[in-house]
């Protein structure tokens, strides 16, 4: 076993260069031999447009790679990232939400001045509070609530496609993203778990701020930024939970209500934590969803006009972009004992990125991997929402809201069409998340 394949792999282009015109990579230092993947950047707008090739790489070549630039050991290949999910005590969640990038000094005092810290709730909670804390969560987004949220989803978005519909009436041209998707979630989150007197755009922009300070790789001012942002998220939520006054049959109220083993109820701290993970996974990482499914079903023949017409394709189309392309690209782990992955040794602490993203591209399990077939026999067995104690409780919901938005568009604005520019519009791309920043959409000139 060890740490690292001995054989150079070269990055996608040549062997001495990658494809975006970086240099061939130095030498691992002490070793004689070349970085396995070069020049790879997460945060690389290359990779960002298009990781498939560097994901395919890391797949074949280095399935268990550490990443100089970030320290992570990057862990590619389906089968390791499932042992790693549905194992962990041995491979844990502490490090889930820490900050990819270290905050400077003024960031980090700006949120000590708001309070803030996130201790074990959910994603990044490996002690005996967890399993309870879930299924006060999972109780909100089960099986009857997901179906009962069906009616508005649909009036919802059917409101926002109002307005869609008036400025492509007015000007020719909108966008699916900022107008219908980056929205349409964050309300619905808010109206089923019983969230009042705060704006949907001022939730929609603490949750961005939360992932682009915390997953992201903001300059020293940017981050103050950000910090202001989420200190003011922070605050908000801390107010939130303290209101005794809140339902027991709401999400609050059951959330604060809850028995933790010791028999206390959950402490603020654990409150605030809690929600400020499922407030932001119901709202910025579902819109991502829907921007995804959206920008791809109108770059793909037939999938609108058919999810607009027949019953099934939306639902299908939304697991293929799971399985391809999920809004959650990657999460992480650290290791609790010296343990062996992927044929590599590796130590106590170490640090996983699991490749989520690129798992649902793994030849082993997913035939044509590379092709969107919607209805593939297999296509639920993707990680896109994780597996085991930690797999994400609103996944249900997620599907159903993504599936909703894409069939209620395909009817309401059905010559709707990609605007000639969206090949250039941005795309989201953080550590564990990507997706389009903007679906630009026209619509071609109603004949008399």
């Amino acid at each position: 076993m060890t740490s690292a394949p001995d054989a150079a792999i070269s990055p996608p282009g040549t062997a001495d260069t990658c494809p975006h015109g970086h240099a061939a990579p130095p030498p691992v230092p002490g070793t004689g031999r070349q970085d396995p993947l070069g020049p790879l950047d997460l945060f690389d707008e290359g990779f960002v447009r298009d990781p498939y090739p560097w994901l395919d790489r890391l797949r074949s070549d280095a399935p268990v790679h550490r990443d100089t630039a970030t320290g992570l050991w990057l862990v590619s290949r389906y089968e390791d990232i499932r042992r790693v999910l549905l194992d962990p005590a041995a491979f844990r969640p502490d490090n889930a939400q820490h900050a990819v990038t270290p905050l400077g000094v003024p960031a980090l005092r700006l949120l000590a001045r708001a309070g803030f810290r996130l201790g074990p709730a959910l994603a990044n909670n490996a002690t005996d509070s967890h399993p309870g804390l879930r299924r006060v969560v999972t109780r909100f987004f089960n099986a009857r609530r997901v179906a009962a949220s069906v009616p508005v989803v649909e009036r919802i978005a059917d409101e926002l496609l109002t307005t869609v519909r008036a400025e492509l009436d007015t000007t020719g041209h909108s966008d699916l993203f900022r107008a219908y998707a980056h929205t349409l979630p964050c309300r619905v989150m808010m109206e089923l778990l019983g969230v009042e007197g705060l704006d949907a755009a001022t939730l929609a922009r603490w949750s961005d701020a939360s992932l682009e300070l915390f997953w992201g790789r903001p300059s020293p001012d940017r981050q103050l930024e950000l910090a202001l942002l989420v200190a003011e998220f922070h605050e908000w939520l801390t107010e939130l939970v303290s209101d005794r006054t809140a339902p027991a049959d709401s999400f609050v109220g059951a959330l604060t209500r809850h028995r933790l083993p010791d028999g206390k109820p959950t402490d603020p701290q654990t409150a605030v934590s809690a929600c400020f993970f499922v407030f932001i996974a119901g709202q910025s990482t579902t819109g991502q969803l829907i921007s995804t499914v959206l920008r791809r079903a109108l770059a793909e023949p037939g999938i609108w006009s058919r999810s607009a017409h027949e019953e099934g394709p939306a639902e299908e189309w939304v697991e293929e972009v799971l399985r391809r392309e999920p809004p959650v690209t990657s999460w992480r782990r650290v290791t609790a004992r010296p343990l062996e992955l992927g044929g590599v040794e590796l130590p106590a602490g170490a640090e996983l990125l699991l490749m989520l993203m690129g798992s649902g591209s793994d030849p082993d399990v997913f035939d044509d991997p590379g092709q969107m077939l919607p209805g593939r026999a297999n296509t639920r067995h993707h990680l896109a929402f994780g597996v085991g104690r930690h797999r994400c409780p609103g996944a249900s919901l997620a599907r159903t809201e993504a599936a909703v938005a894409l069939r209620t568009a395909a009817r309401r604005l059905p010559a709707v069409r990609l605007s000639p520019d969206a090949a250039q519009a941005p795309v989201l791309g953080l550590l564990s998340f990507r997706a389009p920043l903007r679906v630009p959409v026209e619509e071609p000139p109603r004949t008399p």
